[in-house]
């Protein structure tokens, strides 16, 4: 028998939809381990993130994306897990993409947890 692994996923920003079409990307881990020598690591903190390309249509939150800066970001991928990221807002340079309606958005964060 098969499993859903993979396909449509759901992204609220405080409550409103956004159209996906590409792919949703969330950090599983807050830190990012290195080993210094075998047996021994260090740890970076990582912000948590989200990142998404989402359609930009007629309706499409701009000035609330934009203006945010304590946005909660939830995103529900198709195996059933849900990312949820609070005191979110967009970070670096999220532009639209004419050709296709798109845009590529990353929100950064206070918090990100796995449900």
């Amino acid at each position: 028998m098969g499993e859903k692994v993979a396909g449509t996923v759901y992204v609220k920003v405080d409550g409103e939809q956004l159209t996906i079409t590409g792919g949703a990307e969330a950090p599983l881990m807050s830190v990012k381990r290195e080993t210094v020598w075998p047996g021994f690591f260090k740890e970076e903190e990582l912000p948590p993130y989200l990142k998404v390309t989402s359609l930009m249509p007629q309706g499409f939150p701009l000035k609330k994306l934009v203006n945010g800066r304590d946005m909660t970001v939830t995103c529900e991928f198709a195996n059933g897990k849900v990312y949820v990221l609070s005191g979110g807002y967009l970070v670096d340079e999220p532009s639209f993409k004419g050709e296709d309606g798109t845009t590529e958005l990353q929100f950064d964060g206070v918090n990100g947890s796995w449900q």
